[in-house]
């Protein structure tokens, strides 16, 4: 192999590289060999000693992780398969109809692929060649949301919406984060609160480790069950702390007998409860209602991924869960 130019980055290294092996290494055996053809390309000093080149280093790092078939991630799949992407109507949100011009252009030009996202990570090349690197990738994102923005107003007439429903900047974001998009479909409280919609087997699998953090949860509704039976919490008053004990372990037992599930609750949790008297320690509330903004801001700005549906903290061993129930 002749030598490569030093300062070249390690997406040029590969290929370069794949030039001679014409297919993606895909065995430990296979990148292996793939590596000793990149080491080949280094330079030699007169003595022939390799000389210490960090793009080659960092390309020879990169060659589990980076060379990998393209696909479409499963999350994506998902929203493909959904009625709303493959039937859209005039009462359809935008979503659906990006999601539907995506997933045209996956089938047609992106030949099974997502439109290609414009940026590049940092790596190890001289200037002039990591920005025609970049601008390639860049150039490709344009033709790619150029075509999907086709797609777009295609389907919004086919529907009869203006052509002002969705922007070309909403487009271009869309395109340019379509690996990275969730649906989320959340429980309402209702389904929740109901003994009979309530996710019984989740909270059954969760409670094979007794100590886990569903037991908070049960635990927690465990004493809204005492409360709504005494009009009080459990332990509030130092004098009926003892006698709390009794009632609350009648409320655990009550509760998963109406959810049908066949669990047990360790003693320690209801006597901690009801020692404890509802108090709520400030560095407790604070934390939650620093979560709950961060959920609230995800869900208004739609951006990044919210919970779902039941974060559950647990400030003794600050350990968490997010459950649905």
């Amino acid at each position: 192999m002749e030598s490569i130019v030093n300062r070249d980055s390690h997406v040029n290294l590969f290929n370069k590289t794949l030039q001679h092996n014409n297919q993606l290494p895909k065995t430990y055996k296979e990148k292996e060999a793939f590596r000793e053809l990149i080491r080949q390309g280094l330079l030699k000093n007169d003595d022939g000693t390799p000389e210490d080149e960090e793009n080659f280093d960092e390309a020879i790092k990169n060659v589990n992780t980076a060379l990998n078939p393209t696909k479409v991630p499963s999350n994506v799949e998902e929203l493909f398969k959904d009625q709303r992407c493959t039937n859209v109507n005039t009462q359809s949100s935008p979503f659906w109809i990006l999601m539907r011009a995506v997933q045209q252009f996956v089938e047609k030009e992106g030949l099974g692929n997502l439109p290609v996202r414009g940026t590049i990570p940092d790596m190890i090349a001289d200037s002039s060649r990591f920005i025609r690197l970049q601008n390639v990738y860049r150039e490709k994102a344009k033709e790619d949301a150029s075509i999907i923005s086709d797609y777009v107003t295609e389907i919004l007439g086919s529907i009869g919406r203006p052509l002002e429903t969705i922007s070309e900047k909403d487009i271009w974001l869309f395109c340019r984060n379509a690996a990275f998009l969730r649906l989320v479909r959340c429980r309402s409280l209702a389904e929740e609160f109901n003994a009979e919609t309530t996710n019984k087997d989740q909270i059954a699998s969760c409670m094979e480790n007794l100590d886990s953090e569903m037991v908070l949860y049960i635990m927690l509704r465990a004493v809204e069950y005492f409360h709504r039976q005494h009009g009080r919490y459990p332990g509030v008053y130092n004098n009926q702390v003892e006698e709390d004990i009794g009632k609350l372990k009648s409320c655990v037992i009550s509760l998963l007998q109406e959810w049908g599930v066949s669990v047990s609750v360790k003693d320690d949790y209801i006597h901690e409860f009801c020692r404890y008297g509802a108090s709520e320690p400030h560095a407790v509330a604070s934390f939650l209602g620093g979560t709950a903004a961060q959920e609230a801001i995800k869900i208004i700005t739609k951006q990044f991924v919210p919970f779902n549906n039941t974060f559950i903290y647990n400030a003794m061993l600050q350990t968490s869960m997010t459950v649905q129930l």
